[in-house]
């Protein structure tokens, strides 16, 4: 079980690594990672099991915040009408970024960040991703708002970008005209 010991803080040179893809078939170590990070998701999420075991909440996880470099990602998120999207990606990629573009209100957190950092983190509101299942399977979304942010925030992290990269520098609070302000 994945617990926050676990995870790599900021600093650690695995964040800053650009991840190596996965090769088919999986290794059982490699499939056993993504369920691994898929279930540290749904236990986070879960109000009993995240305080018996101090876990904080997630809805997304890269390997690299294991310390693992290879491009295996996990998201578990409700979109606005409560549909879930719960998945381990194997090598995802975006293929197509909308052009309007969002960001969450409050600001982006990382379960490998453990301080609070103000500013808005502009991303494409709509992406279509594909990547493949632990079988070699291919997978293909098309996602939108949270759970589009979602996964570009932990593609990020495949490539080495932490999200606080994106925050303007100079004037965290600036918000380019037509971005919709999520949540």
């Amino acid at each position: 079980m994945i617990l926050m010991k676990d995870i790599v803080r900021e600093g650690h040179p695995a964040l800053r690594e650009v991840a190596k893809e996965v090769t088919f078939p999986l290794t059982e170590e490699e499939k056993q990672l993504g369920r691994d990070m898929l279930t540290f998701l749904k236990n986070s999420q879960d109000e009993e099991i995240a305080e018996k075991y101090g876990l904080r909440g997630g809805v997304g996880l890269a390997a690299p915040q294991l310390a693992v470099t290879k491009r295996i990602i996990a998201v578990h998120v409700h979109d606005d009408k409560e549909k879930l999207y719960s998945y381990v990606l194997y090598n995802p990629k975006i293929k197509s970024y909308s052009v309007q573009e969002a960001c969450l209100a409050g600001g982006e957190g990382c379960l490998s960040v453990d301080r609070e950092v103000p500013g808005y983190v502009v991303r494409s509101e709509r992406i279509t991703v594909e990547a493949f299942d632990e079988d070699g399977n291919p997978i293909k979304l098309r996602l939108r708002e949270y759970p589009a942010i979602v996964v570009q925030h932990e593609i990020d992290h495949l490539n080495g970008i932490m999200f606080y990269d994106h925050i303007n520098k100079n004037n965290p609070s600036y918000l380019p005209p037509d971005v919709d302000v999520l949540g």
